[in-house]
């Protein structure tokens, strides 16, 4: 099906153009993507789970999951909207998981063409697609993980992994608070660069 231009907004129309070079493995184009939304997708995580530390973490995972399943994006939507849709079922996972309290969340966001988009994070078990998403997520971290510095492997698998907080892992390591969150925030920054360039991992 052909896009009809007059329906998206300029932004959308160079988002479709980027996702065509990202299918190409241009790099700059996975680049541009993530400056492009990576505020917005964080944002949008944080209001869901309320904490910055998980919110990075969710981030990435986004990230990761959205730009290995490029091919699957539909073009009938805006890649905002497909990118916060993929940000919201990680966010449901983990709410889920961690069985926090559940709420519903309505118009927390607009796509690229001012429509919004709600938000409704239900209780009960994981479906086969949440499942899916689960088992996805791990795969793409342990692929992101492995290809990290040594010296930040073990920080990395217990945030990820393990779930530990902060604190938990600076008891763990007998080091300082400081240190840790420090060493954690260069590990993720090193993450999204392997997201954007394509190393190998998605």
């Amino acid at each position: 099906m052909e896009i009809e231009e007059k329906e998206f907004s300029d932004k959308a129309k160079q988002d479709f153009k980027l996702v065509q070079r990202a299918k190409q493995d241009d790099q700059k184009a996975f680049a541009e993507l993530m400056k492009r939304y990576r505020k917005s997708v964080y944002h949008l995580i944080l209001k869901m789970v309320r904490n910055p530390e998980d919110a990075e973490d969710l981030t990435i995972e986004a990230f990761s999951r959205a730009f290995k399943n490029l091919a699957r994006f539909n073009p009938e939507f805006t890649f905002s909207t497909w990118l916060f849709r993929i940000a919201t079922n990680n966010c449901i996972d983990f709410l889920r998981k961690k069985k926090l309290s559940t709420m519903s969340i309505d118009g927390t966001f607009k796509d690229d063409n001012g429509d919004d988009v709600g938000i409704d994070i239900k209780d009960g078990n994981l479906d086969p697609e949440d499942e899916s998403i689960k088992l996805e997520k791990i795969e793409i971290v342990q692929g992101l993980v492995a290809k990290l510095p040594p010296k930040y492997q073990t920080l990395v698998k217990m945030r990820y992994f393990d779930e530990l907080s902060y604190e938990e892992i600076a008891v763990e390591l007998d080091a300082p608070l400081g240190t840790v969150k420090a060493q954690l925030h260069r590990a993720r920054e090193l993450l999204y660069d392997m997201i954007k360039n394509k190393k190998d991992v998605i």
